[in-house]
Protein backbone atom coordinates (compact mmCIF):
# COMPACT_ATOMS: atom_id res chain seq x y z
CA UNK A 1 0.00 0.00 0.00
CA UNK A 2 2.93 2.46 0.81
CA UNK A 3 4.71 1.87 -2.29
CA UNK A 4 1.42 2.19 -4.65
CA UNK A 5 1.21 5.97 -2.53
CA UNK A 6 4.42 6.67 -3.39
CA UNK A 7 4.22 6.06 -7.01
CA UNK A 8 1.35 8.02 -7.38
CA UNK A 9 3.20 10.84 -5.44
CA UNK A 10 5.89 10.40 -7.24
CA UNK A 11 3.58 10.43 -10.36
CA UNK A 12 1.64 13.69 -9.31
CA UNK A 13 5.16 15.82 -8.48
CA UNK A 14 6.83 14.93 -11.82
CA UNK A 15 3.39 16.15 -13.39
CA UNK A 16 3.54 18.82 -11.70
CA UNK A 17 7.18 19.73 -12.34
CA UNK A 18 6.58 19.29 -16.20
CA UNK A 19 3.93 21.99 -16.46
CA UNK A 20 5.73 24.68 -14.22
CA UNK A 21 8.91 24.46 -15.26
CA UNK A 22 8.80 25.81 -18.54
CA UNK A 23 6.64 28.72 -16.96
CA UNK A 24 9.21 29.55 -14.52
CA UNK A 25 11.65 32.15 -16.21
CA UNK A 26 8.67 33.84 -17.67
CA UNK A 27 6.27 33.82 -14.16
CA UNK A 28 9.56 35.34 -12.36
CA UNK A 29 9.86 37.99 -15.56
CA UNK A 30 6.37 38.62 -14.74
CA UNK A 31 6.49 38.96 -10.61
CA UNK A 32 9.83 40.92 -11.16
CA UNK A 33 7.19 43.82 -13.40
CA UNK A 34 5.07 43.32 -10.75
CA UNK A 35 7.00 44.14 -7.87
CA UNK A 36 9.70 45.83 -9.16
CA UNK A 37 12.13 44.30 -6.16
CA UNK A 38 13.76 41.17 -7.27
CA UNK A 39 14.03 39.83 -3.42
CA UNK A 40 10.30 40.10 -3.87
CA UNK A 41 9.64 38.48 -7.57
CA UNK A 42 11.71 35.35 -5.90
CA UNK A 43 9.84 35.01 -3.14
CA UNK A 44 6.20 35.29 -4.76
CA UNK A 45 7.24 32.73 -7.44
CA UNK A 46 8.22 30.86 -4.88
CA UNK A 47 5.07 30.94 -2.89
CA UNK A 48 2.96 30.70 -5.99
CA UNK A 49 4.99 27.40 -6.61
CA UNK A 50 4.43 25.90 -3.58
CA UNK A 51 0.75 26.82 -3.28
CA UNK A 52 0.00 25.76 -6.89
CA UNK A 53 1.52 22.59 -6.18
CA UNK A 54 -1.02 22.11 -2.84
CA UNK A 55 -3.66 22.82 -4.35
CA UNK A 56 -2.49 20.32 -7.94
CA UNK A 57 -5.31 17.83 -7.32
CA UNK A 58 -7.77 21.12 -8.09
CA UNK A 59 -6.55 21.23 -11.33
CA UNK A 60 -8.52 19.96 -14.02
CA UNK A 61 -6.02 18.27 -16.10
CA UNK A 62 -6.01 19.40 -19.90
CA UNK A 63 -6.99 22.62 -19.27
CA UNK A 64 -4.74 25.55 -19.34
CA UNK A 65 -2.12 25.77 -16.50
CA UNK A 66 -0.37 28.89 -17.32
CA UNK A 67 -3.73 30.60 -16.81
CA UNK A 68 -4.42 28.78 -13.12
CA UNK A 69 -0.62 29.19 -11.97
CA UNK A 70 -0.57 32.94 -13.36
CA UNK A 71 -3.68 33.26 -11.48
CA UNK A 72 -2.00 31.99 -8.31
CA UNK A 73 1.16 34.28 -8.73
CA UNK A 74 -1.38 37.75 -9.07
CA UNK A 75 -2.86 36.05 -6.11
CA UNK A 76 0.72 35.73 -3.98
CA UNK A 77 1.58 39.54 -5.17
CA UNK A 78 -1.48 40.90 -4.07
CA UNK A 79 -1.33 39.00 -0.68
CA UNK A 80 1.87 40.18 0.21
CA UNK A 81 1.60 43.67 -0.55
CA UNK A 82 -1.53 43.92 1.53
CA UNK A 83 0.10 41.93 4.25
CA UNK A 84 3.20 45.01 3.94
CA UNK A 85 0.13 47.35 4.23
CA UNK A 86 1.96 48.91 1.18
CA UNK A 87 0.79 49.79 -2.43
CA UNK A 88 3.14 49.96 -5.21
CA UNK A 89 4.47 53.46 -6.11
CA UNK A 90 1.78 55.48 -7.46
CA UNK A 91 3.07 57.11 -11.48
CA UNK A 92 0.64 60.06 -12.99
CA UNK A 93 1.20 59.18 -16.37
CA UNK A 94 -1.05 61.06 -19.15
CA UNK A 95 -2.92 59.03 -21.46
CA UNK A 96 -1.40 59.50 -25.21
CA UNK A 97 -4.41 60.31 -27.65
CA UNK A 98 -5.68 57.03 -29.58
CA UNK A 99 -4.07 57.62 -32.33
CA UNK A 100 -0.26 58.96 -30.65
CA UNK A 101 2.39 56.56 -32.34
CA UNK A 102 0.82 56.87 -35.68
CA UNK A 103 0.46 60.73 -35.99
CA UNK A 104 4.18 61.27 -34.47
CA UNK A 105 5.84 58.28 -36.50
CA UNK A 106 3.80 59.77 -39.92
CA UNK A 107 5.07 62.88 -38.79
CA UNK A 108 8.79 61.77 -39.21
CA UNK A 109 7.82 60.01 -42.93
CA UNK A 110 8.14 56.06 -41.14
CA UNK A 111 4.70 55.40 -42.77
CA UNK A 112 6.84 55.58 -46.38
CA UNK A 113 9.40 53.34 -45.11
CA UNK A 114 7.43 50.40 -43.46
CA UNK A 115 3.33 49.03 -43.24
CA UNK A 116 4.38 49.02 -39.44
CA UNK A 117 6.23 52.21 -38.52
CA UNK A 118 5.39 51.54 -34.46
CA UNK A 119 7.00 48.00 -34.76
CA UNK A 120 10.13 49.79 -36.87
CA UNK A 121 10.39 51.97 -33.76
CA UNK A 122 9.88 49.58 -31.27
CA UNK A 123 12.18 47.03 -33.04
CA UNK A 124 15.06 49.72 -31.78
CA UNK A 125 14.24 49.40 -28.09
CA UNK A 126 15.61 46.89 -26.02
CA UNK A 127 13.62 44.51 -24.50
CA UNK A 128 15.02 45.48 -21.13
CA UNK A 129 14.00 49.11 -21.83
CA UNK A 130 10.34 48.06 -22.86
CA UNK A 131 10.06 46.35 -19.19
CA UNK A 132 10.81 48.90 -17.42
CA UNK A 133 8.33 51.09 -19.68
CA UNK A 134 5.80 48.33 -18.17
CA UNK A 135 6.94 48.30 -14.63
CA UNK A 136 6.39 52.33 -14.64
CA UNK A 137 2.66 52.06 -14.87
CA UNK A 138 0.00 51.47 -12.27
CA UNK A 139 -0.69 48.04 -11.52
CA UNK A 140 -4.24 47.12 -12.65
CA UNK A 141 -2.55 48.32 -16.37
CA UNK A 142 1.31 46.98 -15.81
CA UNK A 143 -0.17 43.10 -14.85
CA UNK A 144 -1.98 43.00 -18.03
CA UNK A 145 0.21 45.34 -20.11
CA UNK A 146 2.57 42.14 -18.82
CA UNK A 147 0.71 39.03 -19.81
CA UNK A 148 0.35 40.61 -23.10
CA UNK A 149 3.18 42.00 -24.15
CA UNK A 150 5.38 39.80 -22.27
CA UNK A 151 4.34 36.89 -21.76
CA UNK A 152 1.82 36.73 -25.23
CA UNK A 153 -1.15 35.89 -23.52
CA UNK A 154 -4.59 35.84 -24.73
CA UNK A 155 -7.80 38.11 -23.75
CA UNK A 156 -8.83 34.76 -22.13
CA UNK A 157 -5.47 33.51 -20.43
CA UNK A 158 -5.15 37.13 -18.82
CA UNK A 159 -8.88 37.52 -17.98
CA UNK A 160 -8.35 34.31 -15.91
CA UNK A 161 -5.10 34.64 -14.79
CA UNK A 162 -6.28 38.24 -13.03
CA UNK A 163 -9.60 37.00 -12.04
CA UNK A 164 -12.08 39.76 -14.05
CA UNK A 165 -14.11 39.82 -17.16
CA UNK A 166 -12.52 39.86 -20.86
CA UNK A 167 -13.71 43.34 -21.01
CA UNK A 168 -12.00 45.15 -18.14
CA UNK A 169 -8.77 43.02 -19.87
CA UNK A 170 -9.52 45.15 -23.15
CA UNK A 171 -10.17 48.17 -21.13
CA UNK A 172 -6.92 48.08 -19.25
CA UNK A 173 -5.17 46.91 -21.91
CA UNK A 174 -5.99 49.89 -24.00
CA UNK A 175 -5.20 52.53 -21.37
CA UNK A 176 -2.00 50.96 -20.56
CA UNK A 177 -1.11 50.47 -24.35
CA UNK A 178 -1.31 54.54 -24.84
CA UNK A 179 0.60 55.16 -21.55
CA UNK A 180 2.80 52.99 -23.08
CA UNK A 181 2.75 54.55 -26.29
CA UNK A 182 4.19 58.23 -24.69
CA UNK A 183 6.88 56.99 -22.65
CA UNK A 184 8.29 54.62 -25.43
CA UNK A 185 8.26 57.69 -27.54
CA UNK A 186 10.33 59.54 -25.38
CA UNK A 187 12.58 56.84 -24.69
CA UNK A 188 13.04 56.84 -28.36
CA UNK A 189 13.53 60.42 -28.76
CA UNK A 190 16.40 60.67 -25.16
CA UNK A 191 18.17 57.93 -26.65
CA UNK A 192 18.69 58.90 -29.98
CA UNK A 193 16.74 56.30 -31.52
CA UNK A 194 14.44 59.21 -33.27
CA UNK A 195 17.13 60.80 -34.59
CA UNK A 196 19.07 57.71 -36.55
CA UNK A 197 16.00 57.04 -37.59
CA UNK A 198 15.37 60.34 -39.32
CA UNK A 199 18.95 60.15 -40.56
CA UNK A 200 18.30 56.95 -42.08
CA UNK A 201 15.31 58.11 -44.09
CA UNK A 202 16.51 61.02 -45.02
CA UNK A 203 19.46 58.72 -46.84
CA UNK A 204 17.20 56.53 -48.22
Amino acid sequence: MGTVETTAETDRTSAFEVLLRPLLDGAFGLAMTMTRNRADAEDAVQEAALRAFRAFDSFERGTNFKAWFYRILTNCVYARHRSAKRRPDAVELDDASELYLFRQTRAMGLHERSNDPARLLMSRIDAETVVEAIAAIPEEYRIVASLYFLEDCSYQEIADAVGCPVGTVRSRLHRGRRMLQRMLWAIARDEGILTELDEENVTT
